[in-house]
């Protein structure tokens, strides 16, 4: 097959192709229509025309030789004689007056009246094969008018020949007209499309895949319309895209590099941290104490790596035990340093306390600092003096980081296993519970300030004996301060409720408020460290009456 027919053939499949056809074919045809109906219309009249001029010339002829008709009847008789004429199919008379004289053949269906009022001079049937006019003439007798019936068959049959002869007449000019334009557009819009369209895929295939793309037709093109404009913004949109992509590169580029660089610094700051919670922990009781007739029990959740909760149980010199919990403001790895600070300054200076610029114990005593108990009880001024760490660390840490704001709400307790005095300070903490059989006895409320906050702060000393059964327990705020799902606080006297059905082992009653309390929390986030400690005195424990003492 020839490539030109094979090219032609072809111009139907696409779908632009074949929608331009259609309407350049439909539009050919409408205005096609448009023209047919009034040639179509006059050819009618020529036919029409023609018919009414030969009977007329037959009528005038017969109606010459006709002469000296003096009746309506001989005139009747005469027409008659036009029914030999094939074309005349019959005719109707009428006097000048209106009245109908007579008919012959096929009686016409215009009527004089209708030609009256109306004006008509002609009717054709509805089937097209019956043609009526009038026919006045002014020698016909006595003014009369006649209206012939014509057979038109002929002309239906001519004007139906003439409809199939323009019919395909604009078929034809249509085929041609949208040939035409087929083979005017496809050089000029179609394969420019498609060429466009190719380039389209290409351009998405290049930038999906990110490889460089091959040569664009549209790269080539000039053109002064609308289609040029198109290809000119695909050119445009291609070289934004590619640079927008460019740029989107190097940006993610930089922020891969920054992202490893902060990958790289998290590693060390996750490593540094650890290594300072592996060192926390180490600040920490390795192990609780153990004293015949006495448990000690803790538990310890941080909010982040490092925390700024405390606890510890150390023994001191002569007997005692040293008590402490204690919550130092803010959390991280601030909050974790000065834990460590504050845990340092307790110990040294509950067991020694020559420090430089520091008020030593018989040195003359700040007249903040209650005396009571020194003068009244002297068997346990060793007691005191070791709490005195609590006086002595709080201006350490005014004197040399006031600047920094920080300070720790801390409970200090000497406890004397033998006896159960447990001589206490409660700088500004939550108040711990002293538990017996029947449920909370008694709660240790603060007896001073936080630790840290001011040069001198008061500090009252309070004693308070455990009895044999009795358990103490302290925490800190993120146990009453924890939040559910709902975001209601588990607080304190709920805290409370489980303390006073308290009994049995100190490690039971830590692992009951454990329990209770994340099972409160559920998987709301941890807002702040956990620590909770308990100590208690086994019932069969010596009374104090029968005790030595210590200290």
């Amino acid at each position: 097959m020839p490539s030109s027919l094979k090219w032609l053939l072809n111009l139907p499949r696409g779908r632009l192709s074949r929608r331009i056809a259609l309407w350049v074919f439909i539009s050919v045809i409408v205005i096609e229509t448009i023209i047919f109906f009034p040639s179509f219309h006059n050819r009618k009249k020529e036919l029409l025309a023609q018919i009414r001029k030969i009977s007329t010339a037959k009528i005038s002829v017969m109606m010459q030789l006709a002469r000296g008709i003096n009746s309506n009847e001989a005139l009747m008789k005469h027409l008659r004689q036009l029914q030999m004429d094939p074309l005349i199919l019959g005719g109707t008379v009428y006097r000048a007056d209106g009245q109908l004289i007579g008919h012959f053949g096929e009686a016409p269906e215009l009527t004089l009246s209708a030609v009256q009022h109306s004006g008509t001079r002609d009717f054709l049937s509805g089937n097209g094969t019956r043609y009526d006019s009038v026919w006045m003439a002014e020698k016909l007798h006595a003014g009369c008018t006649l209206i012939i019936r014509h057979d038109a068959t002929s002309v239906k049959k001519e004007l139906f020949a003439y409809f199939l002869r323009i019919a395909g007449l604009v078929i034809i000019i249509s085929l041609f007209v949208t040939a035409g334009a087929m083979l005017a557009l496809q050089p000029i819009v179609i394969t420019p499309i498609l060429k466009l369209r190719g380039d389209l895929i290409s351009a998405g295939d290049a930038i999906g895949k990110d490889r460089e793309p091959p040569e664009f037709y549209a790269a080539s093109v000039r053109r002064a319309d609308e289609l040029g404009e198109v290809i000119s913004a695909f050119t445009k949109m291609y070289e934004q895209t590619t640079d927008a992509i460019a740029e989107r590169k190097r940006a993610e580029e930089s922020l891969q590099e920054s992202l490893r660089r902060v990958e790289s610094y998290s590693k060390a700051l996750n490593k540094e941290l650890e290594q300072g919670r592996h060192m926390q922990a180490n600040f920490l009781p390795p192990r609780l104490p153990r004293k015949p007739g006495w448990e000690f029990a803790a538990f310890f959740k941080p909010a982040r790596q490092v925390s700024g909760d405390f606890y510890d149980v150390f023994d001191l010199p002569g007997g005692p035990v040293g008590i402490v919990i204690a919550d130092v403001c803010d959390k991280g790895v601030g909050a974790a340093l000065f834990m460590a600070l504050f845990r340092s300054l307790i110990r040294v200076f509950s067991g020694q306390t020559a420090l430089e610029g520091l008020t030593l114990p018989g040195e003359k005593t700040p007249a903040a600092w209650d005396t009571s108990l020194m003068e009244t009880e002297n068997p346990y001024f060793f007691h005191t003096s070791a709490l005195e760490a609590v006086r002595l660390t709080n201006n350490y840490i005014v004197q040399n980081h006031d600047d920094l704001g920080m300070f720790a709400t801390l409970f200090f307790g000497v406890l004397c296993p033998d006896t159960g005095l447990l001589t206490y300070i409660n700088g500004g903490h939550e108040p711990l519970f002293i538990i017996g059989p029947t449920g909370v006895r008694k709660k240790l409320i603060p007896t001073g300030p936080a630790v840290g906050l001011m040069a001198d702060a008061p500090f009252r000393i309070e004693k308070i004996y455990l009895e044999p059964g009795d358990i103490l327990v302290g925490c800190t705020d993120g146990v009453t301060e924890a939040r559910s799902p709902a975001d209601s606080l588990f607080g304190r006297k709920r805290l409370e409720a489980l303390l006073d059905q308290a009994g049995g082992a100190a490690e039971d009653l830590i692992a009951h408020i454990k329990s209770s309390l994340f099972d409160y929390v559920g998987n709301a986030p941890q807002e702040d460290d956990i620590t909770l400690l308990a100590v208690r005195r086994s019932p069969e424990a010596v009374s104090r009456e029968d005790a030595e003492g210590c200290g």
